[in-house]
């Protein structure tokens, strides 16, 4: 799959294509929805994306904790059957185009659209000014088709971003999942911590500079992978209570592992959430628990099955 990292015209081989806008934070069910409607028009099938997400720009306090860092959300659309990702480097001009300055400059320029299908929500141009009505309008004039589609519903409820977040600020990671279609994944450095994991005999990587959300507190089923290697893996999320902290922490016990992965980038896959955060009295009550996480985590169905999609 290509990817086009400029507003100039995308190549001759993806012109006249079937194209959609929009953020595809977590590349979920509803996106996956949506390309497979792409791909039944016969064309090119053309996604275009902004980098940072624009309320990073608008609304910096206010911008929603994202699920995706931008080659993660690539490969995921290249896994729904993406030809050619957009990736636009998302600045206060573009913010402040109108809707017809985007639609001329976008769609018309840079993706020379055959065909737009969206969502029943989609919005463009500064202050959202744009929606699907007035995307119709300038697409009949232009002599390009124009299609949208509705909500996907999982269990009554509207598949989307802002839904996945709750799920994992709750910790439940499965419903998520079963949302984005793939399990949650997060990355981050190995870094030294201090080493208490090793004296109750389950060492644990240190995990820094993540960049999108966190779910909720507590001890995670995960698959870990560390360049082309995977693991199970036993997460934690939270404050070490036993040893009176208040920091928060990320910590991965990757079962069977012996090694050195500092300074190594760490991707986790979320399967279950365990249990919640718990308080111990004693480091033994805190090794004695960890056990039964890690016992529990080697029984779990999908321990050792592949579920990597690289980025």
């Amino acid at each position: 799959m290509a990817v086009w990292n400029t507003l100039e015209p995308i190549p001759e081989a993806f012109r006249g294509g079937a194209v959609t806008i929009g953020n595809f934070d977590g590349v979920h069910i509803g996106h996956a929805s949506l390309v497979r409607k792409l791909k039944s028009h016969g064309l090119p099938t053309v996604a275009f994306t902004f980098d940072p997400h624009p309320a990073r720009i608008l609304f910096p306090d206010k911008a929603p904790e994202r699920l995706t860092w931008t080659r993660r959300k690539v490969r995921l659309l290249e896994a729904c059957g993406v030809d050619l990702v957009v990736v636009c480097p998302t600045t206060r001009t573009i913010l402040d185009w109108t809707a017809e300055t985007f639609f001329q400059r976008i769609l018309c320029g840079t993706l020379d659209a055959k065909c737009v299908v969206e969502g029943n929500n989609f919005h463009f141009g500064k202050g959202r000014e744009g929606d699907n009505a007035l995307l119709r309008q300038y697409c009949v004039a232009r002599g390009m088709e124009m299609e949208t589609i509705d909500s996907v519903f999982l269990d009554g409820t509207v598949v989307s971003s802002s839904r996945i977040r709750k799920l994992l600020q709750a910790g439940n990671v499965a419903d998520a999942r079963r949302m984005l279609a793939r399990p949650y994944r997060i990355r981050g450095t190995v870094v030294h911590g201090m080493a208490r994991g090793r004296t109750l005999h389950f060492p644990t990587a240190n995990l820094e500079g993540i960049d999108t959300l966190l779910p909720a507190d507590g001890v995670y089923a995960c698959r870990a992978l560390v360049g082309d290697e995977t693991y199970s893996a036993a997460l934690f999320i939270g404050p070490n209570v036993t040893f009176h902290e208040q920091a928060r922490k990320v910590e991965a016990h990757l079962l069977d592992f012996h090694g050195n992965l500092y300074d190594r980038e760490m991707k986790l896959d979320f399967l279950a959430r365990i249990r919640g955060l718990m308080p111990f009295d004693t480091p033994e009550q805190l090794a004695e628990q960890i056990r039964k996480d890690v016992a529990a985590i080697r029984l779990y169905p999908e321990n050792g099955v592949q579920l990597m999609v690289n980025g």
